[in-house]
Parts: structure tokens; sequence; C-alpha cells
């Protein structure tokens, strides 16, 4: 099993004691104010009807119960049973409402975060385990449920309880005020030291967890079993998964206990308070015995109230370190967010009208390196791919030809100079317009984990069941989807693997057909075909070529012997070009690579 954070490092720094900026968090709310204001006022109510029961009880015990007044005693206690049905009503109104809220924002955070991911370049994703994105949109936001569902309205909440209840209590006594409040700056210094500590700790804890997701995402798919089982590695594979699970375990446990000691030394002490409180609150009594001073409803009032405070506090600090570990959460989610998009829309990008779009083709002066690469892929490539004619591009392994084909299909911007499609540079084209334009076959097949219909309507969504026959039928695989028990309608299995590397090619091939566009940009789509098919499928694609344009890139030199012009790469330029004939001819470079395929040598590969 892989490890490591599986972070583009060129993109994505770790920080494990970086803050994201407050103010960014809470603009996630900013859509929601109106709701979140009235759920303010809600809490700001239910805080108010709480400290109401202790002037009510001090008017039972001083007054109602001593001098016998029955009348009294019925609204003190009929009040002290309408406060506690209009909070209890609040509470259920307040929680719905924030639960909506918190929801809300989670699903933007999902949204944005996806669509984001969804427009960084090809490059990102070949740098990052396709694990540990999914970790970031799920685990880490499933994680900041809690924070963005009820923490905030605890905060509130509990802000306000303790305001109102502090008012209440120095309008009681101010003393008593003054000696119950003595432990809290010593609790706040406990927990901010105990926050940052769980925020280090949660941070790792997630990158742990990423690390597992990858790994069981990379181990558990079809290729990985395949690999572990025919490599005898399925032990090794479990092993290591075991150690990264118990290192989350104890990632875990140690989250979780963060702090406990000493929060729990601050709940022992205030649930000694109320004791304590009696005892000072007792010798002011006697002191104040002549009148004007304490009284025994006072008191009695003011533990009720000390009772109420003293949980609100608690929570407070527990929801203030809870903030502080969701932080690495946010931190996390927000180093996507901030990924800059290297391929994107123009301002003021052209939308291409598809009917129109002729397919001339060209490179000028372009130059390309991978990042962290020792060479360029590319140097000053110039090259004209006519419109409606059929060019190949061969050479050997690393020459940069599925590099040309990546610029082409504007995977990649070039790093100078400029790629054109019908005179306009790819970089002003709207990328959706391009790929309505450009349709792409590549070598490695991808299949989605639905049927074959579903996965041929990907490409174009309104396709009718007598277009995807007949794109099929140029593909050579109709037939056999026909022979299958539940024909279009059988499930392809995960990435394909109910069908063989030449029948995914084929699929791969009609979903492109499908969408018939101007422009066919083939990176070795026969690779996988056993000969008497390619020869059948290469006569249909010819068909299917005639008056658009399609460029080849290939390992196979017999499917390049009708093609109009072939470009022969090496090093990332152009050495010769030519049709097949004139090329042979010359007895060059592709001379030699001619005769090494014909002798089955595999020069190409």
């Amino acid at each position: 099993m892989a490890h490591g954070a599986g972070h583009p490092a060129a993109q994505v720094a770790d920080h494990r004691t970086e803050r994201p900026d407050l103010r960014r968090v809470l603009a996630l709310f900013r859509p929601y104010r109106g709701t979140l204001l009235a759920v303010l006022a809600l809490i700001a109510i239910a805080a108010a009807a709480g400290v109401v029961s202790p002037f009510l009880i001090r008017e039972i015990v001083d007054v109602a119960l001593p001098e016998q007044r029955a009348d009294l005693l019925a609204w003190a206690v009929g009040g002290l049973v309408a406060v506690t049905i209009v909070s209890s009503a609040l509470g259920v109104t307040q929680a719905m409402l924030s639960t909506r809220v918190g929801q809300a924002v989670m699903h933007d955070l999902r949204v944005s975060l996806y669509g984001h991911l969804q427009r960084l370049g090809l490059g990102f994703f070949t740098r990052t385990r396709t694990g540990e994105i999914q970790s970031r949109i799920s685990s880490d936001i499933g994680s900041m449920q809690a924070v963005v569902t009820t923490v905030m309205t605890q905060i509130v909440s509990a802000g306000a309880g303790v305001v109102m209840a502090l008012v209440a209590m120095v309008a009681l006594d101010w003393r008593l005020t003054m000696f119950s409040l003595i432990a809290l700056p010593l609790a706040v210094w406990m927990n901010r030291r105990v926050g940052r500590r769980r925020r280090v700790i949660v941070r790792t804890r997630q990158e742990k967890a990423a690390d597992l997701s990858a790994g069981i995402q990379e181990s558990l798919s079809v290729s990985g079993v395949l690999l572990g089982l025919t490599m005898g590695r399925s032990q090794a594979l479990t092993e290591a998964f075991t150690a990264d699970s118990r290192e989350l375990a104890d990632l875990e446990v140690r989250s979780e206990m963060a702090g406990r000691w000493q929060m729990a030394v601050f709940t022992t002490v205030m649930a000694l308070f109320p004791a304590l409180t009696y005892f000072v609150g007792g010798h002011l009594l006697f002191r104040d015995s002549g009148g004007g001073g304490v009284t025994i409803g006072t008191l009695v009032a003011f533990i009720a109230l000390q009772s109420s405070l003293f949980p609100q506090i608690n929570s407070l600090l527990r929801v203030a370190t809870q903030v502080n570990s969701s932080l690495a959460l946010f931190t996390r989610v927000f180093e996507y967010l901030d990924i800059p998009v290297t391929v994107d829309d123009a301002p003021d990008a052209v939308r291409l009208d598809v009917a129109r779009v002729r397919g001339e083709i060209r490179f000028e002066n372009v130059s390309f390196a991978y990042p962290e690469a020792d060479e360029p892929a590319l140097r000053g490539l110039d090259l004209v791919v006519p419109a409606g004619k059929h060019t190949a591009v061969v050479g050997t392994t690393g020459s940069g030809k599925t590099t040309t084909g990546y610029l082409m299909a504007r995977l990649y911007d070039p790093d100078s100079g400029r790629i054109t499609l019908d005179g306009h540079d790819l970089r002003q084209v709207a990328r959706e317009s391009l790929a309505e334009s450009l349709g792409v076959v590549t070598q490695e097949t991808y299949l989605l984990h639905a049927t074959v219909a579903e996965n041929l309507r990907f490409a174009r969504p309104d396709a009718q069941d007598e277009d995807l026959e007949r794109a099929c039928r140029i593909a050579q695989i109709h037939e056999h989807i026909a022979g299958l028990p539940d024909g279009y309608a059988t499930v392809v299995g995960e990435r394909g693997y109910r069908f063989s590397g030449g029948e995914k090619q084929r699929l791969a091939l009609a979903r492109a057909i499908l969408r018939d566009p101007p422009v066919l940009l083939l990176d070795e789509a026969t690779s996988a075909l056993d000969v008497a098919t390619e020869r059948a499928m290469s006569g249909a694609l010819g068909a299917l070529a005639r008056g658009r344009t399609t460029v080849s890139i290939a390992h196979r030199l017999s499917t390049v012997r009708d093609a109009d012009q072939i470009l022969v790469m090496s090093h990332g330029e152009i050495i010769e070009r030519g049709t097949f004939a004139e090329l042979v001819a010359r007895g060059g470079a592709f001379a030699q690579l001619a005769a090494q395929d014909s002798s089955g040598q595999g020069a190409l590969r």
C-alpha cells in the first residue's frame, strides 16, 4: 500500500499549524444571513426566557412561601411552566433552522470544491492520488458537519446564555458574581493550549485518513486486486493496511483525549463552586442580616443562575476547542480551492460554431515541458494538420507524440508558441466548444460502471437508440453487444472489466463517433484490436473520416499507410514529413521504423 500524503507538491503546501482566515469561513454563511438572523433572534428570546426562572424562584422563596400568598405562588409556578414550554419550542425551531443552514453550507462547499477540481488541469490529477481527492471531498467536508450545522448556533446560544446569566447574577449580587468567575481566566488559557494541540492532531489524522482512502482505492480496485494476486502481495497489502489503520485509530484516540484531563479538572472545580458559593453567600447573608443585602431567596436564585452559567461556559470552551480542531479541515479544503486553474476559459473566449469548423490545426513554435521534468517534451514544434485530411504522428517512445495530442485537445497549454484551430488560438476558444469540435479516443479507455447505452450517451445524452447502433456498427462492436443477454442494457462493470481490451476500445470509439465531431484525435485507439478487426474498423473509420480532420497518434505503422501525411517525431521535434511511400523511399528514420515494425521488433513501443 502506498504511503504519503499524495499532495501535488508544487501546488499544495503542508502547513501543519496554518489557520485559515476566519473571515473566509464566516463568508460561507453569508448567503444565509437572513435565516441566521432569525436563529439569533430565537436564541436571544430563549436566553432571556432562561434568566426569568431564577427571579421567579426568588419570589417564591422570599415572598410567596413566607407570606403564604397562594395567588403569587400560582403565578410564579405557572411562569416557570410557561418558560419551560417556550424554551423547548424555541430550541426545536432554532435547531431546525440552524441544521438547514449548516447542510446548505456543506452542500455549497462540496459543489464548489468539486467544480473547482473539474476545472484543474490534467497535471494535477497525474500527481494526486484519487483516494486523496475523495478524502477531501467526503471525509474532510463530512467531518465539518458538526461545526457548520450546530457549533455556530451553540456558540451564539451559549454566549447569549452567559451574558444573560451574568447580567442577572450582577443584578442579584455583584460580589458573588466576581467570586464565581475567579477560575475563568485559567480555563480560557488551558482551552487555547488544547485547541492548538488538537488542530495539529486533527490535520495529521485527516492526512492519514486520506492515505488510507487512497490505499483502499488503489488496492481494492479491479486492477489493484489483480496486481496483488498475481504478484503474491495480498498478505503484504493487508499488513500495510493494518498498520495504517492502527495508526489512524491511535490518532483518533489522541484527538478525542487531547485536553480531556484539563477539562475534567475545570469541570470538577465548577462542580465545587455551588457549595463554595453557599459558604461565601452564607457569610454575606450573616453580615447583611440587617437588610439590603443577600437574602435566602437571593442565594437560592443565584445558585440556580450559577448552575445555568457554568454549563454554558463549559459548552463555550468545548465548542471553541472543536472549532479550533475543525480549522484544520477548512485549511485542507481551502488548499484545494486555492490551487490555480492553469487551463481555463479566457474572459473573452470564443464559442465555435461546430457546424462551421473546418478542422485546420496549426502548431506555431510550440514548446512545452511537464512540471519538474528535466527536459522539455516539445521544442519549438511547427506543424500543420490540413482540414479534412488524415494526419498521422509516429515516433519512438518519449518522442512527444502523446504530448502533441494532449496540447491539441487543450489538456495542457503550451509554455510558448500557440496552437490554432481554424485560426483561433485554443486559449481563446471556450473549452466546452473545443470539446464539441474535437473528439478524443485514447489508448487507455475509461468506461463508467453503468450500462453500455449509458456509457455511449455520456458523449451525447440526447442520442436515440438508432444513433447508438449506427456508431457501434462503425466501431465494429454492435454484433457483440447485440449478442449479450441484456444487449445495450448490459452493465459493463468497474472500469469496463466485463469487456476485453479490444471491446473497450471499440466502445470508446463508438462513443467518440456518436458525437460526430469535425476533428477526430485517435491516440493509438486501435492498439488492443486484433489484426482482422483492426483492418475492418480501419475501413469503417476511413469512411467516417472522409471529409473530416483526423489525427492518428500511432504505434503500429500498419494503421497509417493511407494517411495523407505522416509526421515523424523525435525528442519533441518533427524530423520527417511525407506520405508512407515517400518516407519509406527516403530511407530515413521512418524507413527504419517501418522495417523494424514489419519484422515484429516493435520499435515504436
